[in-house]
């Protein structure tokens, strides 16, 4: 199913759908960022996804990365909330989805990188190479709250 991105759109369709979500932003001990490169927009996203009914936020975040990723994480903080209402998903589908979502500082404690059906690559990059990649910008602006913030590398 393909999406598409508006924010601050005029032209943007109206939401017709607010579902809870979560995202991780997983840095190793190296300091480097886990990514993945979304089938449906294929730009570089955080691993993350709607949160399912008796899961917690956090759960979701450490789920969704665990499908996206390959890897098991521990959350060790929060980067910040995103609930912009100029911020909407359009799906092929018709949903047009309004932006609610927390986003998660987190480390790995297990597993190894895995293509999910939901991307066609993941990767480990230093912080520095993230400008080059191609990304919405509501993600780049969590990658950038995580890079210029107060929040600590994983240990």
């Amino acid at each position: 199913m393909g999406r598409r991105d508006y924010e601050d759109d005029p032209d943007a369709p109206a939401a017709n759908s607010l579902i809870p979500a979560a995202s991780a932003v997983v840095v190793d001990a190296a300091g480097r960022i886990l990514l993945q490169r979304r089938r449906d927009n294929d730009m570089w996203a955080l691993p993350g996804g709607a949160m399912h009914i008796g899961e917690s936020l956090p759960d979701c975040a450490v789920r969704e990365t665990r499908e996206e990723t390959g890897f098991d994480v521990e959350i060790v903080g929060i980067v910040g909330t995103y609930t912009n209402p100029r911020h909407v998903f359009a799906y092929d589908d018709g949903e047009v989805r309004q932006e609610f979502s927390i986003c998660f500082l987190a480390r790995p404690v297990a597993g190894q990188l895995v293509v999910s059906e939901e991307s066609t690559d993941v990767h480990w990059f230093e912080p520095g190479e993230i400008d080059a990649l191609p990304m919405v910008p509501s993600i780049r602006k969590r990658v950038d709250d995580w890079r210029h913030g107060d929040m600590p590398a994983a240990r």
